[in-house]
């Protein structure tokens, strides 16, 4: 079996489902339409999501790439109502519920640096605090 030799590494963000041919993707020297269609087709059940993707390209223009979690600022942002968070701290740009922290931390957890769910809540309560979201029951 032999090694494909790794020419580059990119962390790219698209819309589930949105990926197209374009200068992100040209700079991963990779075949764009097959990485598109992978991509579209991988993530078509999370429409309305915006996706990370690691992609690692091989010297042979082949490729693989890895799905993350969508970030938790978008997830805070959807379960709290709002469109844009505050960009300070003390000016509330919304309200969410200790289950809706739950939840987002639940579904971060595989990409975050948590042992268990108590650590991802406290993480994803830190990014709702930067965005001047307040947590219901967390004072």
């Amino acid at each position: 079996m032999s090694k494909k030799k790794v020419t580059k590494v990119c962390k790219l963000q698209f819309m589930a489902g949105g990926a197209k041919p374009g200068p992100a993707l040209a700079s991963a020297g990779i075949n764009m339409p097959q990485f598109c269609n992978a991509f579209n087709d991988a993530t078509k059940d999370r429409k309305g999501d915006i996706v990370p993707v690691i992609i690692t390209a091989y010297e042979d223009k082949s490729f693989d790439f890895v799905l993350k979690t969508t970030p938790a600022a978008n997830l805070l942002k959807k379960a709290a109502g709002i469109s844009k968070a505050s960009g300070d701290q003390k000016q509330t740009a919304g309200k969410i519920t200790m289950d809706q922290l739950r939840e987002i931390a639940e579904y971060k957890m595989p990409d975050l640096n948590a042992n268990d769910i108590d650590a991802a809540m406290k993480i994803v309560a830190g990014t709702a605090k930067n965005m001047g979201i307040k947590v219901e029951g967390m004072e």
